[in-house]
């Protein structure tokens, strides 16, 4: 995984549906690499394909959306890559990683509509990526090795293929990677990474719901 925190943060002008969000619009792809990308295909949900690649796929929320407290997905994954170090810098491959971005209500508000460069390096933008990747117990935190202090990765499934669905407490969680409570969840990504491993990735998310 390259250093997805500059990427996640660029939020752009198309906004999330409050509740339920749909992969059919408002998303675009953030390349992480020159030369190679993964395959997104966006709809009823959000397909993706990797081959010995990295890249994200963003969007913004709407404000009825800063408040949530709380998600659910489901998320498909038949070709995986092997289990990594989540923890390890240039090394830590995973199928999928769900992202959630919070802002401080008041500095969110100031800063709606912020292009990147206003936001790269914003030492209040806090990250929690829920991952299927890796070998760690269910609900292990892992601080990011390229954010440390301002990303953290919460391992939901081992590396391998399956189908699941998820319901996490953003909140609870939130307060565990950095003890305090969330502000406004102003972005969402989804990306899948197998560069560092040269393997392929073919899995999809669906059914995504803020509450």
């Amino acid at each position: 995984m390259k250093i997805l925190v500059t990427a996640v943060m660029i939020l752009g002008a198309s906004a999330a549906q409050a509740g339920p969000i749909s992969f059919a619009s408002g998303w675009a792809e953030q390349r992480l690499q020159i030369f190679n990308s993964n395959d997104y295909s966006f709809g009823n949900s959000l397909g993706i394909v990797s081959e010995g690649a990295v890249s994200l796929a963003w969007t913004r929320t709407s404000r009825a959306d800063w408040d949530s407290t709380g998600a659910s997905w489901s998320w498909d994954v038949s070709a995986s890559v092997p289990a990594t170090d989540l923890a390890r810098r240039g090394g830590d491959d995973r199928n999928i990683s769900v992202y959630f971005v919070f802002l401080p209500e008041d500095i969110a508000a100031s800063m709606e509509g912020a292009n990147i460069r206003q936001l790269n390096g914003n030492p209040n933008v806090r990250i929690l990526q829920y991952v299927w990747g890796g070998a760690y117990g269910r609900g292990t935190q892992v601080g990011s090795p390229y954010a440390p202090g301002q990303s953290v990765t919460v391992a939901l499934r081992q590396a391998g293929t399956g189908s699941h669905s998820e319901n996490v407490d953003l909140a609870r969680d939130f307060r565990a990677a950095f003890g305090t409570e969330p502000g406004a969840l102003v972005g969402l990504a989804v990306s899948a990474d197998s560069d560092d491993t040269d393997s392929v990735i073919r899995a999809s998310v669906s059914n995504l719901v803020l509450r």
